[in-house]
């Protein structure tokens, strides 16, 4: 049996060889289908993890009060249906002194600047630095973790102390061979000591998360001085439980600080790191649909394709076909000799296209600098795909070769 089933392989291989060109068209297009669904599939995945890392961190006890929600309509000028005022300090201020409720700590933030210069000695960084003022519960909230050296405290932050925490790509520029903890850097004139270094987070959507600093808040204001400051609230819940009811006090609180009547919508947002995994979760949803779709198109073109290229093999062959059914060949010998074919080709298509899709996803990944995971349930997907096709586009010809009479086949020219 296991004879039979070799022989008849080696015979698929070298008929694929006499019809090389349009095996290989044929190979190609079915690799185009799964190309196109691992490679999407995979981009996809690696974009999900991005967004679930950055954002876990935060933990799912946690939410923001800023400027806009997460999703902003807008109008088909592309310009927003609704202006909200920013956090200002004043209404940070007002949210930090008003907002009691139990067991949530308030972490309040602002980005002073994304093109900073930061000196030591005598060297200095490309003015790429991001430089954020900060509170004590910052990195708390955010899910910041300290690599070395010690977090900032509330001492650090209601003295207003020169002191900073650094991110971790410090270490290869700045800090190469020596401990910075300790160490004196300046910001626009300013001389910070570094209290600690920040775990690498990497980069997300070309904004590189290690390459920043994080100074005081109110130093930071005294350094940052441009008009309408844009500041962020974070409010982390002990209780996962108690999350709802916070968050609700939190808009209530934030409502009243902004003047609205009862009757006025929202003019700010309000986000949970959860809402934004499940967002992109979504959008993932949305584009896995249409991997599936393009794939699903593609490959019914090549599974076509297929059945073509082995009905003009059971015609270029049908003396073979008699000379064989005359030696004896059954109808089922016919027939698993040109499924095996069918399935040889398949799976060459198969593999071309899951190479194309991972070296795509991995490009991609690399990029825009995403966490890239091997689509392996793509890969079985495909396999299975591929196998199923080479199956439904052998079959008419498996069965027209196996029907074949030998007397009228010896006799076709």
């Amino acid at each position: 049996m296991f004879g039979l089933f070799r022989e008849n392989v080696r015979i698929a291989l070298d008929s694929i060889k006499t019809q090389l060109l349009r095996t290989i068209l044929t190979i190609i297009i079915i690799g185009i289908g799964i190309w196109a669904l691992v490679g999407i599939l995979s981009a996809v995945k690696a974009l999900e993890n991005t967004i679930a890392s950055s954002f876990s961190s935060m933990g799912s006890n946690t939410f923001n009060l800023q400027q806009y929600e997460f999703e902003t309509q807008r109008h088909g000028g592309g310009e927003r249906q609704k202006i909200n005022p920013i956090i200002s300090y004043d209404n940070v201020r007002e949210f930090v002194d008003g907002y009691d409720y139990p067991y949530t700590q308030t972490s309040i933030s602002f980005l002073g600047t994304r093109t900073a210069e930061v000196k030591y000695d005598n060297e200095k960084t490309d003015p790429e630095v991001q430089v954020f003022g900060v509170n004590e519960h910052y990195l708390s909230n955010t899910g910041t973790k300290v690599q070395m050296g010690r977090e900032f405290n509330f001492f650090d932050i209601q003295n207003n102390n020169k002191v900073c925490l650094i991110g971790s790509d410090f270490l290869k520029n700045l800090f190469e061979t020596e401990n910075p903890i300790g160490k004196t850097i300046s910001i626009r004139g300013v001389k910070f000591k570094v209290a600690g270094v920040l775990e690498s987070k990497g980069s997300s959507f070309g904004n590189n998360q290690d390459l920043k600093v994080l100074i005081p808040i109110q130093v930071a204001r005294g350094i940052f001085t441009q008009p309408n400051i844009n500041y962020t609230i974070s409010v982390k819940v002990e209780d996962k439980s108690l999350l709802q009811d916070a968050q609700d006090a939190a808009i209530v609180a934030f409502r009243n600080i902004r003047r609205l009547s009862p009757l006025e919508e929202n003019n700010f947002g309000i986000e949970r790191s959860e809402d934004l995994i499940n967002r992109v979760a979504q959008i993932g949803g949305v584009l896995e649909t249409a991997a599936w779709f393009i794939s699903i198109i593609t490959i019914f073109g090549s599974s076509i394709a297929l059945m073509n290229i082995m009905l003009v093999s059971v015609t270029d062959r049908t003396r073979e076909i008699g000379v064989r059914k005359a030696l004896g060949a059954k109808r089922s010998t016919i027939s698993t000799q040109f499924f095996i074919e069918t399935i040889v080709i398949g799976q060459f298509g198969c593999v071309l296209g899951i190479l194309l899709g991972i070296l795509t996803g991995f490009l991609f990944a690399k990029i825009v600098n995403f966490n890239y995971t091997l689509p392996v349930g793509a890969m079985v997907a495909s396999v299975i795909i591929s196998f199923v096709v080479a199956l439904i586009a052998g079959l008419y010809p498996a069965t027209k070769a196996a029907r074949l009479d030998p007397i009228e086949s010896l006799r076709y020219e």
